[in-house]
């Protein structure tokens, strides 16, 4: 039980860190949070107009997904997943800025390389696809996620299985705004500025 306390602490501070915040207040961008959607994370970070931004930002959400759930495995399977759905309330919902933070699709991704690969270079295929179709950035996500979850119950153990179908509920939940406004027609598109 210490060691899966251990790994969820854990996984909860590295989710915390608001890489989008951080990479653009050094780039001299000003608070992301006041751009855009006001999200911090890569797709409201490339409405700054840096695409470099905007992939550091995503290499480092996802890798801060994938470090919880391997520092977590150092003890058990089951301290690697009490890692790996922290770092996805750490990054939704950060102490350092009020439980106000992002919506977890790239924790998630990172957090699906590792202990569902397969079924993370799906979601990564679907995310694209969707995205490059529709240019929601917000359906992509939503369509990744709950494939991801009927996928996961096929091809991967019980535990993961869960941890995923918990993942894709998070992440849904955290896209109601988003999903009333592709309702209501008024979503925005993804747009690829310059940098």
């Amino acid at each position: 039980m210490t060691a899966i306390l251990i790994g969820a602490l854990i996984g909860y501070l590295l989710g915390s860190i608001p890489f989008g915040l951080l990479l653009t207040w050094a780039a001299g961008r000003g608070d992301i949070r006041q751009i855009g959607s006001g999200n911090i994370g890569a797709t409201n970070v490339l409405r700054t107009g840096s695409k470099a931004l905007a992939a550091l930002t995503l290499a480092f959400d996802v890798l801060k997904g994938s470090a919880a759930v391997l520092i977590g495995s150092v003890w058990s399977e089951e301290a690697a997943l009490a890692g790996g759905a922290a770092v996805i309330v750490g990054h939704m919902f950060p102490v350092w800025l009020g439980f106000r933070g992002g919506k977890g699709v790239a924790t998630a991704l990172g957090v699906l390389v590792v202990i569902a690969w397969p079924v993370a270079l799906g979601a990564a295929t679907l995310w694209l696809a969707t995205a490059a179709l529709f240019r929601y950035s917000s359906l992509a996500a939503l369509v990744a996620a709950v494939a991801s979850a009927a996928v996961a119950g096929l091809v991967v153990e019980r535990p993961r299985a869960a941890l995923i179908a918990l993942i894709a509920i998070l992440v849904v939940l955290r896209h109601r705004q988003n999903v009333q406004r592709l309702l209501a027609g008024t979503e925005s598109r993804i747009s690829f500025g310059k940098g």
